[in-house]
C-alpha cells in the first residue's frame, strides 16, 4: 500500500508516463503524489556564472514551473492530492534526499529523460536513483 508517492519530472515523454502511472496508483491507494523538477545546477557548477548562465538557469527554472503547473492540472482533472517541488542540484541526489525527507513510499521516474548527453557523460538519473535509493523505485518503460 502506498501513501506518497513521488514522481521526477523533466518535460519528457517517459516522465510524463511515469507520471500518469503515478496518478493510477495514487488513485488505487488513495495516496499523495508529489512532483518534483530538479534544475540540474552541477552542470554549470565550473563554469564562472556570468549573465548568459543566469540567463540559461532562468530558463530551466521557468521550464520547471511550467512542467510542475500542467502535472498539477492533470491531477486536479484526476481528482488527486499533488504537492509540487522545484529542486536544485544533482537531479540523482535531490529525488533521493525529498523522498527521504518526505517519507514517500514510492520513486516512479521514466526510464529516460530528455538529455541523451547527459546519459553518455553523467549517467542516467535514473540509473542513479535505482542504484541509490532505499525507497521502492518503479521505472516506467517508454
Amino acid at each position: 500500500m502506498f501513501r506518497k508517492i513521488l514522481v521526477a519530472m523533466d518535460g519528457s515523454e517517459p516522465a510524463n508516463r511515469a507520471f500518469e502511472t503515478a496518478l493510477g496508483e495514487a488513485g488505487v491507494w488513495k495516496a499523495e503524489v508529489h512532483v518534483v523538477y530538479v534544475v540540474e545546477s552541477g552542470l554549470f557548477s565550473s563554469l564562472p556564472m556570468d549573465n548568459t548562465l543566469e540567463i540559461i538557469y532562468s530558463v530551466l527554472q521557468k521550464e520547471g514551473e511550467d512542467v510542475l503547473e500542467a502535472a498539477r492540472k492533470k491531477a486536479d482533472a484526476a481528482g488527486v492530492s499533488l504537492v509540487t517541488h522545484l529542486r536544485q542540484g544533482h537531479a540523482g541526489s535531490q529525488i533521493i534526499s525529498l523522498a527521504e525527507e518526505l517519507g514517500t513510499d514510492l520513486i516512479v521516474l521514466g526510464s529516460y529523460g530528455k538529455s541523451g548527453v547527459d546519459r553518455l557523460l553523467l549517467g542516467s538519473v535514473t540509473d542513479y536513483v535505482v542504484q541509490n535509493s532505499p525507497i521502492t523505485t518503479t521505472v516506467v518503460r517508454s
